[in-house]
């Protein structure tokens, strides 16, 4: 993974009393010798008949919202730059805001995007889009989902791996999901875990002859050697204690929260790739269905060449009409 250089912050709600994100964001663009942007997206609508009914043009609202946004952005960059960071404030009227962050991230040239997580569980998140989850999905950078309030502090730095590509992951995301937290752990003086979760007795290597006794046993032990070659192979190079390698045979989502609440890590930095259609509500996403139960933040990346299927050209204002009432209704 390149170098982190370019940091963009997608604020939700500015005037929120507590914005980790930001917090987070200035450790580590410090740590990194990064730049910040703080970006918001203007993205609820306008009016067009409150704005008559009021005597008020569109224009006037359009550039008085967006001077107060632009403010209060101002400051914080201000409060950010005093650390020694270089940081820059950016509105812009855009909608839905998933897209917004990910056209303001390319206009940018970030390399990692830092959002906060949805307040709510993310049931159904497909129908409700929620940003985070859209970000997930459609973001072609690394996308920092902050969950915690608590500041970095030599975080243990935990990646999630699958050298077996059971989960239909592209055979280099691996190592590109290793890339990316060694970089953070580097940077934030952490130390790098790893988890590979494997099943310990998979199915398509059994038959109804083969399910008693030592057989079984057999299957499992070569299946545990096979994972261990897989595990080894793919930390190759990468400078991780043996004691930080968290081999386990379980599903991966009950690995990876598991070797997580073990380690108490600061960071989970896992894969994802996009997906669309009944498929992807069928097999739904590890990394998606994760990061609700997970006690810290999510490092979620995506791999290289990753495409990303948002609009470049920006939508300016959502121009909406009060609806109609009848008589009768």
């Amino acid at each position: 993974m390149s170098p982190i250089r370019r940091i963009l912050v997608a604020i939700k709600d500015p005037w929120r009393r507590s914005l980790p994100e930001v917090r987070k964001a200035a450790q580590l663009a410090h740590a990194l010798g990064a730049r910040v942007q703080l970006f918001h997206a203007l993205a609820d609508p306008l009016y067009i008949d409150a704005a008559e009914a009021a005597g008020v043009s569109l224009a006037n609202l359009e550039r008085t919202a967006h001077a107060r946004v632009a403010k209060r952005l101002e400051r914080l960059a201000g409060q950010i730059e005093t650390a020694g960071i270089r940081a820059e404030p950016a509105v812009r009227w855009d909608f839905p805001a998933h897209e917004a962050v990910v056209r303001a991230a390319r206009r940018f040239g970030a390399d990692l995007i830092i959002a906060a997580r949805h307040a709510t569980p993310h049931h159904f998140p497909w129908l409700l889009r929620f940003t985070d989850f859209e970000l997930l999905r459609l973001a072609p950078v690394p996308v920092l989902l902050v969950k915690t309030r608590r500041a970095y502090k030599h975080p243990a730095i935990l990646a999630a791996v699958d050298p077996s590509h059971a989960y239909s992951k592209p055979l280099k995301l691996d190592r590109e999901i290793l890339s990316c937290a060694s970089q953070i752990a580097e940077a934030l003086r952490g130390s790098l875990h790893t988890v590979f979760a494997y099943d310990p007795m998979p199915v398509a290597g059994m038959d109804s002859g083969l399910a008693l006794g030592e057989t079984t046993e057999a299957i499992a032990a070569a299946t545990e050697e096979r994972a261990r070659k897989l595990f080894g192979r793919v930390l190759n190079g990468v400078s991780v204690p043996e004691s930080q390698r968290h081999f386990v045979p379980q599903h991966p989502i009950d690995a990876i929260e598991g070797a997580a609440a073990k380690i108490g890590s600061g960071i989970v930095v896992m894969g994802a790739i996009s997906r669309s259609g009944l498929k992807r509500l069928v097999l739904g996403n590890t990394a998606e269905r994760v990061f609700d139960d997970l006690h810290c933040d999510v490092l979620v990346v995506k791999p290289k060449r990753f495409a990303s299927r948002v609009p470049l050209a920006r939508r300016g204002p959502q121009l909406m009409t009060l609806p109609v009432i009848q008589p009768g209704y």
